[in-house]
């Protein structure tokens, strides 16, 4: 009854509102009061501040700062191998598998379809048709900057505005399409072995979402969605490299990643399992 109460509870509040309080607060530089924050965030998520490039609470002037902080050089290894795909962010992973028939499995009982994901465009997700999948959810204490799983050229990226439901386990097993409503950031990039989509989701009390070639991108006021073409050579290109920065959340969220048909091929992993950014995720497939 609990479970229920919660998730019929995000129907009805305020959920932009209240994302919006949050993101200024969060953005607010309060200084001991700022401080205080983190160190009960830290407390109560056990967060792991080892990790970090600067372990030190009253370092970070703002919440958000010390949400997207960097962590210590070598923390997180980047696989090698020119076939191999890494893990894009440190989270747990909720689904992954087949896109099948042009959908995508949520959870029990629930799918949603990779054209509305892609921000509803059929040729935009036709490419995607038969692929593959992960779903990767980053928990309150998960380090919150996403990074390339592999060598890739921005073609578009779309703001798809959206609902800000929450975005944990319980949520997506009791939400239908809930990845496909919620407001999101999608960016389609090619690379030497083919098409890959890389999808940030908003979520409930999540400020705001960044990418590294356009600053933030989420929320944005306009109510239909919005698409911008790059390049594919000269100044406005945008190319990254496998493990470099893309985006970062602030505050936490989820990330779906789809690969075009007979391009990817997972490792062991399966629902549930912790992963870590940087580790050999999949396979590309010669």
């Amino acid at each position: 009854m609990l479970d229920f109460l919660k998730v019929k509870l995000q129907y009805i509040l305020p959920k932009h509102a209240i994302s919006r309080l949050v993101g200024y607060l969060a953005a607010a530089e309060a200084g001991s009061v700022t401080t205080k924050l983190i160190e009960l965030f830290i407390k109560q998520f056990n967060v792991d501040m080892s990790e970090a490039a600067d372990p030190d609470p009253e370092s970070y002037k703002t919440f958000n700062s010390f949400f997207t902080r960097e962590l210590k050089a070598g923390v997180r290894p980047l696989c090698e191998g020119e076939n191999t795909i890494a893990q894009p962010v440190d989270g747990a992973i909720s689904q992954l598998g087949d896109v099948k028939q042009g959908r995508i499995f949520q959870a029990k009982g629930h799918d949603f379809g990779l054209t509305e994901l892609l921000g509803g465009d059929p040729q935009l997700a036709a490419p995607f048709v038969g692929g593959k999948f992960a779903t990767v959810y980053l928990s309150p204490k998960d380090y919150h900057r996403i990074h390339m799983p592999l060598d890739g050229t921005l073609t578009d990226m779309l703001h798809v505005p959206g609902d800000l439901f929450s975005v944990n386990p319980l949520t997506a097993e009791n939400v239908p399409g809930l990845f496909a409503r919620n407001e999101r950031v999608v960016s389609l990039f090619d690379s030497p072995k083919g098409k890959f989509a890389l999808v940030l989701v908003g979520a409930t009390i999540v400020a705001s979402i960044e990418t590294v070639w356009s600053g933030t991108v989420a929320p944005l006021a306009p109510r239909q969605v919005q698409q911008w073409q790059y390049p594919s050579e000269g100044e406005q290109a945008v190319h990254l490299n496998k493990g470099d920065e893309m985006g970062r959340f602030k505050l936490g969220s989820t990330i779906v990643l789809v690969f075009e048909p007979d391009m990817a091929e997972f490792e062991d992993f399966k629902a549930g399992d912790t992963t870590r950014m940087g580790e050999h995720f999949a396979s590309l497939i010669s």
